[in-house]
């Protein structure tokens, strides 16, 4: 009786210490990543600072348009499949199910080829369908989508082998492809622009090219990645089985998550345009870029929380999901304050420092919407977590509930506030969005709607906020004092969340650093 009570007691030990390791994995590999995306992010917002103050406000808005057109339909153009690579392939490899695992990246890239020939035929067939979609009948907004279109199987692909790289734990292909190259191939494009002093369809052209060449490269290291993962000598072409009916039945409902999406990100843009016309997108689609960085955290870690969440609930182990995600929600709101501080509470002052004083009465808009996608980052992946727990139909009632509130909020505010009434619209609906997907989570087993382990953490968070926003008020806008503020700030917030962090188990390195020794180590360690 006592040698089984040991031997249970291994197990058991065996078995939290494999949660620990795989949530310190996840959070690892996921830092890479977010390294990735700070390298990226420098250059890109070079790239589009660049592009803003080149290209005049119709140029801009022109080309914004038509971005937002290609993002409409690359949405539609995998019918949702390519959320199934991180859930499905992470749960047949794992299984040593090989001939569905091929089987599905068959099934999502015929789907994208199909599906991106149909979006092309289909705008090239009729073009003046799109031109009666824009305020006074513009032409350079649709002559840019008949170039830009083409990216719609493109990233569609892009999107698919990033998700298939971190189904086999690869950040460090996603690292290089994702947040080294392209940045850098873009970078070169706009600069040729600028250099050369050509037009916008430069832009469209060069863009496009770029992208095809950063496809060609991830699939050479793909499969390289298949050789060294011993997946590839598995592979039997007379042996592959299409999951198709599992894997629509997890994917076609969840389009409706594509919906919201779709919604909040580029159907504004396309009303703005319909009732206000391109300079007034430009406006709007300006401060995009900066908005979204409140949410390049949550991205990069996404791309590996999906796939090991998938393996927990592979084994049934839903305390270790309940510990990945409060853990990594921490992680995520700390790592992206720096950002929220700067896009919400320094609004202003960083609008115009970028942008330059035609674009100064944006900053509310971007105040607003950098607070819907922190508000997201902060609480975690509550959506994500929900799919892969397979309550699949609470979240079509949600994105639904949620895509129609956004709707009826754009075409209720847009003809009268343009821009305004869009952000307004948009951040609105985000915020009721991710509250829905938290009550959510009160469904799943295992999992708690809030721990309260961690209200400290998010009382940090909140006072520090309001704090910076108060003082900005008396700093008469200068950029550089806003800065220092920001960083004073965010050692403060790093200091008092190092004991949530779990920095000694979870990035014992950091610890090594002097400077982040002293500002991460806990009292009593």
């Amino acid at each position: 009786m006592e040698n089984t009570e040991i031997i249970d007691t291994s197990i058991a030990s065996q078995s939290q210490k494999r949660k620990i390791d795989a949530t310190k994995k996840q959070i690892r590999g996921s830092s890479l990543l977010l390294l990735g995306r700070f390298i990226s992010i420098g250059l890109n917002f070079a790239t589009q600072v660049m592009m803003v103050r080149y290209l005049s406000t119709t140029d801009y808005g022109s080309w914004g348009y038509a971005l937002a057109l290609v993002n409409f339909f690359e949405v539609f153009s995998t019918l949702g499949l390519k959320r199934s690579i991180s859930r499905f392939i992470p749960i047949y490899h794992e299984n040593e199910e090989y001939e569905k695992l091929f089987g599905t990246i068959a099934l999502v890239f015929m789907t994208i080829v199909i599906n991106g020939l149909l979006v092309i035929s289909a705008l090239y067939l009729s073009p003046e369908l799109i031109t009666k979609l824009i305020s006074g009948g513009e032409q350079q907004p649709v002559a840019l989508l008949l170039i830009m279109i083409f990216l719609v199987p493109v990233e569609a692909v892009d999107e698919t082998m990033i998700g298939l790289f971190a189904s086999f734990a690869s950040p460090r292909a996603i690292f290089f492809r994702k947040y080294v190259l392209t940045p850098l191939l873009k970078m070169l494009v706009v600069g040729l622009l600028i250099l050369l002093g050509e037009s916008v369809f430069f832009l469209a052209y060069g863009y496009l090219a770029a992208s095809i060449v950063g496809i060609l490269i991830y699939s050479w290291v793909f499969i390289r990645v298949l050789r060294s993962e011993g997946v590839l000598q598995h592979f039997r072409l007379k042996a592959m089985k299409i999951p198709a009916k599992e894997i629509f039945a997890f994917t076609i409902p969840l389009l409706t998550s594509d919906m919201v999406n779709v919604l909040m990100h580029s159907t504004d843009t396309i009303l703005i345009g319909f009732f206000n016309g391109t300079a007034e997108v430009a406006r709007y689609r300006v401060i995009l870029p900066a908005a979204h960085f409140n949410k390049m955290v949550m991205t990069s870690f996404a791309f590996l929380f999906t796939p090991l969440a998938a393996r927990f609930f592979a084994r049934k182990d839903y305390k270790g999901i309940n510990t990945l995600y409060w853990q990594t929600a921490v992680w995520m709101g700390v790592l992206s304050f720096p950002v929220f501080a700067l896009t919400f509470s320094m609004a202003k002052p960083l609008t115009v420092a970028l942008y330059g004083s035609r674009y100064e009465a944006s900053w509310i808009l971007l105040q607003m919407l950098s607070f819907g996608y922190y508000f997201n980052c902060a609480l975690g992946f509550n959506g994500l977590t929900l799919k892969v727990l397979g309550k699949v139909r609470y979240v079509v009632i949600i994105n639904v509930a949620a895509s129609v509130l956004n709707l009826a909020g754009n075409l209720l505010l847009i003809p009268k506030y343009g821009a305004l009434g869009a952000t307004i619209a948009t951040a609105g609906s985000m915020i009721v969005h991710n509250i829905l997907k938290q009550a959510g989570l009160k469904m799943a087993s295992g999992m708690s709607i809030f721990d309260w382990h961690y209200l400290s953490f998010y009382l940090i968070i909140s006072g520090a906020t309001v704090c910076i926003y108060v003082i900005q008020l008396f700093t008469h806008n200068n950029i550089y004092l806003d800065l220092a503020i920001v960083a004073i700030f965010t050692i403060g917030v790093f200091r008092l969340s190092a004991k949530r962090l779990d920095v000694e188990n979870t990035f014992p390195e950091l610890l090594k650093i002097p400077v982040l020794k002293t500002l991460l180590k806990t009292k009593g360690k």
